[in-house]
């Protein structure tokens, strides 16, 4: 793992721009990886809906797993991955904040962040593609400076190698101008995701402390695990400061006040105005009265 925060190389600008992803090899070392895994050891078991602390047990859908959001609440070792110097200033460039005229810290808000659980059978559906591009998933490159809407960092806690659930992409289908006919056809008819069914599509075999980078805007999913044990990552997703979070979620006054001022701006960008008029605020009907006056 770098010791010190790096930019994406060059090669790294050329492959995210044409594959839209790039993988990390080894990014997060042993120990950071034991204590992620010892913070998830201690929540117990819970059903979607359920809290732990400020931690939620979310469930996009009966097949997905269980997501453990605001993940960063758990503990210091998530705590860290929040701006991890082996991948945030690549993201940060990716997102576009490294030059820009906002006025936080980074330009970078983290606007879901959660560990995956899965178990057997487990997985999620091919989702996402450039043809359906929303603000929050763009891509764009203007000047030769990315503008991502959303740029997911993908690491796994645990091996995920052939029969694990594999992360499941279809390279450079974040610039796709139409949707994927085999996509298409897995979403009407609710399958799973198998890659050997989507044309183009390829298994992204991570072992733990691994890092996959990629534009929200790519096709994507993860197969079902066929093994036994359980398919543990964490994704933190990046984007604009001026972007909200995904569920609703608020960061808790406890981690606010554990943070450094750096991360506090990337997990709240900008601090709510205290309000203290000074002036008497005037009813609706006198201020309309005193505007016809």
């Amino acid at each position: 793992m770098s010791s010190s925060a790096e930019g994406p190389t060059d090669l790294e600008k050329y492959l995210f721009d044409v594959q839209g992803f790039i993988l990390l090899r080894g990014a997060i070392s042993p120990a950071e990886l034991a204590a992620m895994n010892a913070c998830i050891d201690e929540i117990p078991p819970m059903v979607p809906g359920e809290w732990y602390g400020y931690v939620h047990a979310h469930q996009f859908g009966g097949k997905n797993g269980v997501n453990l959001q605001q993940i960063y609440e758990a503990g210091e070792p998530f705590e860290k991955m929040i701006d991890h110097p082996a991948y945030f200033e690549k993201v940060r460039t990716f997102v576009g904040g490294e030059d820009t005229f906002d006025y936080s810290y980074g330009s970078m808000f983290i606007d879901e962040n959660f560990v995956s659980l899965r178990g057997p059978s487990e997985g999620i559906f091919p989702h996402s593609g450039g043809y359906g591009c929303s603000k929050r998933t763009q891509y764009q490159i203007r000047n030769q400076k990315f503008l991502c809407g959303q740029v997911n960092v993908l690491t796994a806690l645990t091996d995920v190698a052939e029969g694990d659930g594999q992360t499941v992409v279809v390279p450079g289908s974040h610039k796709a101008n139409f949707p994927h006919p085999d996509v298409e056809s897995a979403r009407r008819l609710d399958n799973e995701t198998n890659a050997d069914a989507i044309t183009g599509a390829i298994r992204v075999t991570m072992y733990a402390g691994d890092v996959l980078i990629f534009v929200d805007g790519i096709c994507h999913g993860a197969e079902p695990r066929l093994n036994s044990g359980q398919r543990r990552i964490c994704v933190y997703r990046y984007g604009a400061s001026w972007g909200n979070f995904r569920h609703g979620y608020q960061v808790s006054p406890e981690l606010l006040a554990r943070l450094s001022p750096e991360r506090r701006k990337i997990v709240r960008p900008l601090d709510p105005l205290p309000r203290d008029p000074q002036v008497p605020a005037r009813s609706p009907a006198a201020a309309s009265n005193g505007a016809r006056a």
